[in-house]
């Protein structure tokens, strides 16, 4: 089986396509130089917990509204890039354990093939892998990244969400996953929040969010910003009570995460007009009426070739 994928934001361009791919009829399909939106989705049940084993049946697909034909399907559980983006400016002095537990909780729930790195941000913006390993699978390296900078300073949470999509594109795997420690709340950054956001939604990776905002003393950060990152993407913004709910949090985030699915489609509307498409996903299992759908919101359509 041959897959090229040209991968601008989430719309691919698929040179050839042939095997065990499942088609809109159910049979396997050859397509040659189509484009496809290929939608990284999530399914979860009232418990909060991703559902696993759905049919290419159960999904729907709205492009601006207009209902599309799902020409690829996969659940195959498949090696992801992850970046975990933790705060560390000084709000997080007394903490670092936590930040230590909750990723290496996570990293032993993962696929024993992803890559993954740490960024650690303050004022500054700091990769936590030595310099030339750009992602690493073994653990000492995780557990050294976590334990190599002293939290203290201001808090760039935009520059550093910037810096980890930039990064994860680099990554051999197709499927990218940020996941952002932070309470929301900005005071150093570079960039804008809508910045910040144009760039998520140009990006093909799902950003989970955890807030550390610790609520005991009042400080409840800025959870919009959070809410509004992961729902642009098709992640989940998470609100734990205590600093034991959030290493809980990144552990079920590293099972979900294995439980998602692939669906691709070729849209209806082939224009290549620069515009934003607005993208909705449904689910309808018989007898299952409390399931939502995770997917990121649309994607930005190619623009118009320039002259010449």
């Amino acid at each position: 089986m041959l897959i090229r994928l040209a991968i601008v934001g989430v719309l691919c361009t698929m040179g050839a396509l042939a095997g065990r791919v499942e088609g809109a009829s159910g049979r396997q399909v050859f397509r040659s130089q189509s484009e496809l939106v290929v939608l990284h989705v999530s399914v979860f049940d009232g418990r909060s917990d991703a559902v696993p084993g759905l049919s290419k049946s159960a999904f729907r697909i709205f492009e601006d509204g207009a209902p599309q034909t799902v020409s690829f399907f996969s659940s195959m559980d498949v090696p992801v890039a992850v970046g975990l983006v933790l705060d560390n400016s000084g709000s997080m002095i007394a903490r670092h354990r936590m930040v230590a537990a909750g990723g290496t909780a996570f990293a032993a729930s993962s696929h024993p093939e992803d890559e993954m790195f740490t960024i650690h941000f303050n004022e500054h913006v700091l990769f936590g892998l030595p310099d030339g390993i750009p992602f690493t699978n073994r653990q000492s390296l995780l557990q050294a990244a976590f334990a190599r900078y002293r939290a203290g300073g201001k808090t760039a949470l935009y520059d550093a969400v910037v810096a980890g999509l930039d990064h994860v594109e680099r990554a051999a795997h197709q499927k990218h996953v940020l996941v952002v420690l932070s309470d929301g709340e900005d005071n150093a950054s570079r960039r804008s929040k809508d910045e910040m956001m144009q760039r998520a939604r140009l990006s093909d990776a799902i950003v989970y969010t955890v807030s550390n905002a610790d609520r005991r003393i009042g400080m409840d950060g800025d959870p919009g910003v959070l809410r509004d990152l992961a729902d642009a993407t098709g992640g989940v913004a998470y609100f734990p009570r205590s600093d034991e709910d959030v290493v809980a949090t990144f552990d079920e985030i590293a099972v979900n995460i294995r439980r998602g699915y692939t669906i691709g489609y070729a849209p209806t509307n082939t224009a290549r007009d620069g515009r934003f498409r607005r993208v909705r996903v449904t689910v309808q299992v018989p007898g299952r009426g409390n399931l939502t759908v995770r997917s990121r919101d649309g994607y930005t359509a190619p623009s118009p070739p320039g002259p010449g």
